[in-house]
């Protein structure tokens, strides 16, 4: 044992797959949602979604990376989109006007835009613009600009109203 390999019993291989499986189809479920309504999906209906693509869990690649990739595989199937982040920047004026023009295919939707003595801007953007939207803030405004995450992933609440 303290040189050769540990065998693993079918049974408890299927187990951990099993486990890898719901794990992913959770994390789907938690930064996903329906682009039209804006409501998250079901860990089960993510699962099922799963099995209908017949996707495999690799057991030697993180859950995360393949919660990824299965987003990309169910965009092809269903509606489905990554929740959109909710965000803050608060410029100095000088760079304000140069930097929102660099930052403006990256947005998704402005909410709120206020311009006194410094650029505030309320926005959701698409999590995986996050890194490049920060870098930018950091060396163009060298420090003095800050970047507020205000929620992770903006989903409605509540019940649906049916007329």
């Amino acid at each position: 044992l303290s040189k050769g390999e540990l065998q693993v019993s079918d049974k408890e291989r299927h187990t951990q797959l099993e486990q890898m499986f719901r794990d992913i189809a959770t994390i789907v479920a938690d930064k996903c949602v329906n682009p039209e309504t804006k409501r998250p999906y079901t860990v089960i209906l993510i699962e099922r979604a799963m099995k209908d693509i017949h996707y495999s869990v690799k057991p030697n690649k993180s859950t995360k990376q393949q919660a990824l990739e299965v987003i990309r595989q169910l965009k092809e199937t269903m509606q489905i989109e990554r929740a959109h982040m909710r965000l803050r920047f608060i410029l100095p004026a000088k760079e304000g006007k140069k930097l929102k023009e660099k930052l403006k295919p990256l947005i998704k939707v402005t909410e709120s835009e206020d311009f006194q003595e410094q650029l505030e801007i309320v926005c959701l953007i698409d999590p995986g613009c996050f890194r490049e939207i920060d870098e930018l803030i950091r060396s163009e405004t060298k420090g003095k600009g800050s970047l507020e995450v205000l929620s992770l992933k903006d989903v409605e609440e509540g019940d649906e109203k049916l007329e």
